[in-house]
């Protein structure tokens, strides 16, 4: 099996302008940021000019992280990525509401839910702001997003009426994953697909403590249970967890001998627009039966 790299590039909207010495400089809409990243391990190319006149940046110290942020930067605006519309705004964790590494694969999502000729089911955990479900439901999918968060919700709810998806059957949770997926299974629902993105460590809107190397094995367990008969498709993407990508494809191996299909693991990029330099982001692991 080959090791896959999967490479966001520039667009209209979006572009990694340069990276390196711990940051990464972007471009978001008309808006330029600065954000640390630590993945960048080695030298800018782009001069210090060019870096200080970014419209935000965010700052670290030994007691403080906010952005600083210029005027005339609007508290938040929109842009389009992989035919979605998404709002982008700086949040306290350095984000800014969207992770583009991940366009390659909502674009897996949408032709797999597009090419099924059926009726398709699919949940998305740890939805965030709802990049993996908008791709679902713009293809025809009926969608289930969950998050743990209520300000991530309304954020994703908000993308689904720009991207023209409000009025697309989904669900919006807020609800922790392990206790809603058994919730889920006891009532007989069932998935043609699921995407997760688990986090290293978090908590659930009633305090329900998530840890990883503790909670995901569950997790995985349940998620097998939620699968149709027919299942089309199984995404797991990590960031800070400090896995492999191999040890999520190997907990997706026994849906792959159970159901047949294939398998794909690598790790997500995002390239800088003058150079062939690549900002790793992440990992995932996925499986598809079309």
């Amino acid at each position: 099996m080959d090791y896959l790299i999967l490479k966001t590039e520039s667009s209209t909207d979006y572009e990694l302008l340069d990276s390196g010495d711990g940051k990464k400089l972007e471009r978001y809409g008309r808006f330029i940021f600065s954000r640390p990243d630590p993945q960048a391990l080695w030298l800018k190319r782009l001069s210090e000019k060019e870096w200080t006149s970014a419209d935000g940046e965010f700052k670290r110290s030994a007691d403080n992280a906010e952005w600083k942020i210029e005027k005339g930067v609007p508290e938040r605006w929109q842009i389009s990525l992989a035919g979605l519309n998404f709002w982008i705004k700086p949040t306290a964790f350095k984000h800014l509401g969207i992770f583009p590494e991940q366009a390659s694969n909502w674009e897996w999502i949408k032709n797999l839910v597009g090419g099924a000729k059926r009726k398709t089911s699919v949940i998305n955990l740890f939805g965030y702001t709802g990049g993996a479900t908008l791709a679902a439901a713009s293809a025809g999918a009926e969608v289930c997003h969950l998050d743990g968060s209520k300000v991530a919700i309304a954020w994703a709810r908000d993308n689904a009426e720009i991207s023209g998806l409000s009025g697309k059957p989904i669900r919006w949770i807020l609800d922790d994953a392990v206790k809603f997926v058994k919730r889920e299974i006891k009532r007989g629902r069932r998935y043609d697909g699921i995407v997760m993105d688990p986090p290293a460590f978090g908590h659930g809107p009633g305090g329900e403590l998530w840890k990883i190397e503790d909670s995901f094995m569950e997790l995985m367990d349940l998620c097998f249970k939620l699968l149709s008969d027919k299942p089309l498709f199984f995404l797991i993407n990590g960031y800070a967890s400090g896995y492999s990508a191999i040890a999520y494809k190997n907990n997706l191996l026994p849906i792959s001998e159970k159901y047949g299909g294939g398998l794909e693991v690598g790790e997500l990029a995002i390239k800088e627009t003058k150079s062939d330099r690549l900002l790793p982001c992440g990992i995932f692991a996925r499986w598809s039966k079309p």
